[in-house]
């Protein structure tokens, strides 16, 4: 029998899987969360998915959808409360997150487990993070998010990239020649919407009583920055 709410396959630290969280709290759809242990994957997960990375969206209907990009996008065609779809260009979207996914994410891979990477100082791959880094500086100086004044699924498809390129070195971080992207990034930590993603849950067993994410009665706010 499948279950009557869309279940999502998560693991709490993954920035993709964060991403999809957000893009769910924000359109406000309930889903039945099983925290992943990305060590001991469950086979429910990767019998949906064999690629066998988080997050995994099982619909009602028995769709899955495992790229948490495009999870973010079903739930917008769900419930847009903020009308983020018409406010932007999706291309403008697409085009600033493949480049988030790509270039960036392949630094930020290098910067973080450098140890990895012998054949290069921990500043060079962090160097060629900051391509990418500058240019979120450089939007974000004459608007209050990536793509305008609005929130929109750029900010939060990037954002928990952003989080663990800072998290790498924060003394650094908070200290570079990127004023507006600081800004912008510490609005994102300090918003209740941040912290309710955020929320620990042991790892999910199929005994396990059903855990709901989000939780609608907190009364978070759409706007995920909000402090």
């Amino acid at each position: 029998m499948i279950n009557q709410r869309p279940i999502l396959y998560s693991f709490r630290r993954c920035p993709y899987a964060m991403r999809a969280r957000l893009g769910l709290l924000y359109a406000q759809i309930t889903c039945e969360l099983r925290e992943v242990t990305l060590r001991n994957k469950p086979q429910e997960m990767i019998a949906l998915s064999p690629k066998a990375t988080v997050p995994v969206l099982q619909l009602a209907s028995g769709q899955v959808i495992d790229e948490s990009y495009d999870i973010i996008k079903w739930a917008m065609t769900q419930n847009d409360p903020a009308d983020w779809e018409s406010s932007i260009t999706q291309s403008d979207s697409d085009e600033l997150v493949a480049e988030n996914d790509g270039p960036f994410k392949s630094a930020l891979d290098h910067y973080k487990y450098s140890a990895r990477f012998p054949d290069h100082p921990p500043e060079y791959y962090r160097a060629q993070g900051e391509v990418f880094l500058k240019k979120l500086d450089q939007r974000l100086q004459d608007s209050l998010y990536l793509l305008g004044d609005s929130q929109t699924i750029a900010d939060i498809s990037i954002f928990p990239f952003i989080r663990q390129f800072a998290h790498v070195d924060r003394d650094w971080f908070f200290t570079a020649p990127y004023p507006h992207l600081q800004k912008w990034l510490q609005q994102f930590l300090d918003g209740v919407s941040f912290k309710a993603v955020m929320t620990k849950y042991a790892p999910w067993k199929p005994e396990d009583i059903i855990i709901y994410f989000p939780d609608l009665n907190q009364g978070h706010h759409s706007s995920l920055g909000a402090p």
